[in-house]
């Protein structure tokens, strides 16, 4: 009880499972926070775990498996690859410690059925990236929808397209395996920041396909290498939310150039562009009914900077004064029931209704400072 009680009051210690390149960011930011102790770092390969913790001074490198024999590490932060995320998290949550992951939350609703089955029983949180929505960018718009600038919002278009990875990412076959692809790849920053804006979605419809059967890496170690091409790389969809609005989304890596906004919703007074979700500031602009041109919004809140670690660090707090979480596994894993409902409208023709619901997370609150979080 001793050991509880001394617990509630002390720094949170986290371990990272998953030393690849978005490992960095996160571990400079969560060193930032006073109330979080980076305790840990682990891989697969020794040699990635041994750079880590040399780079930024974790006080332990070591193997997966004894990370979570740790008793006094709470917080497991999920860095593997897409294919590994449920099942480390529900390695995780065996070994009682709450788990924050990179997106998505799994790659299927059976991996995320267990997670919480298990999180429940054990009474342990689960949260989930993306928390660019947290950032200054998108909570400005969400203030400014909430305090009504635009109206209500009756429709909202998403897109993000490209020409795929293999360019210059150093390994990217897994972007064109099953569980790969734009919409679970870049799907969960689009939608995720549509939930926060205009709320849950309530069912979807959606074509999806791949335009070529090979891709060929341009970038080292790996150039010339080809990859089979095994899951959707083109899709578009439609979805109705539960408010009434209905919303247009594209992911794509098969579009050579484009000229296409990120995200804009469109209200009964206005239009509102909202800057890209895979980053944490700006610029918003608006054009309420009456206005000749768009306009600038000054932003409102801070975290405008790559602030990626600022979920885990809420979650933290949230654990310790009792409060919700913002990026939590509610939010993460109905973006993920709707991203696999756009691929199963695909294959059945039909419009599919998401089995599950989740709340707005609520906003963040006005004024603070780097590297501080509302308790």
């Amino acid at each position: 009880m001793a050991d509880k009680a001394k617990r509630a009051q002390g720094k949170i210690r986290i371990g990272v499972i998953g030393c690849g390149a978005i490992s960095g960011i996160y571990l400079k930011n969560c060193k930032s926070y006073s109330f979080l102790d980076v305790a840990a770092c682990a891989d697969l390969d020794m040699a990635k775990a041994d750079a880590k913790a040399k780079e930024f001074e974790i006080p332990r490198a070591c193997m997966p498996e004894a990370l979570l024999d740790d008793p006094t590490i709470e917080i497991v932060l999920n860095l593997t690859v897409p294919k590994a995320h449920g099942e480390v998290s529900l390695a995780a949550l065996k070994a009682g410690k709450h788990v924050y992951s990179e997106k998505p939350l799994a790659l299927s609703r059976e991996e995320m059925r267990l997670m919480f089955e298990l999180a429940r029983r054990k009474n342990l949180r689960i949260g989930c990236a993306p928390d660019t929505f947290l950032g200054g960018g998108i909570q400005t718009c969400r203030k400014l929808i909430d305090e009504g600038w635009i109206g209500d919002p009756v429709g909202a278009a998403a897109f993000m397209t490209s020409r795929g990875p293999e360019s210059w990412h150093p390994s990217p076959e897994f972007y064109y395996k099953p569980g790969g692809g734009p919409m679970l790849d870049m799907g969960p920053y689009y939608l995720t920041a549509l939930v926060n804006l205009i709320g849950p979605i309530e069912s979807v419809a959606g074509f999806a396909r791949a335009s070529f059967p090979t891709r060929v890496i341009g970038s080292q170690p790996l150039k010339g290498k080809v990859i089979k091409v095994e899951t959707p790389t083109h899709v578009a969809g439609t979805m109705r939310f539960a408010s009434g609005a209905i919303g247009t989304i594209l992911m794509s890596f098969d579009v050579w150039a484009a000229q296409l906004p990120r995200i804009e919703i469109y209200g009964s007074l206005g239009t509102l562009s909202v800057p890209d979700p895979n980053t944490f500031g700006g610029p918003v602009r608006i054009k309420r009914k009456g206005m000749q041109e768009w306009a600038e919004v000054p932003l409102t809140h801070g975290y405008t900077e790559n602030s990626r670690g600022l979920g885990v660090a809420d979650m933290a707090a949230a654990i310790r004064s009792g409060r919700g979480h913002r990026a939590s596994g509610e939010l993460a894993g109905h973006v993920l029931d709707a991203m696999l409902s756009f691929l199963d409208a695909s294959e059945s023709g039909r419009t599919v209704r998401l089995a599950t619901k989740c709340a707005r997370p609520a906003r963040m609150p006005m004024g603070l400072g780097p590297f501080e979080i509302d308790r």
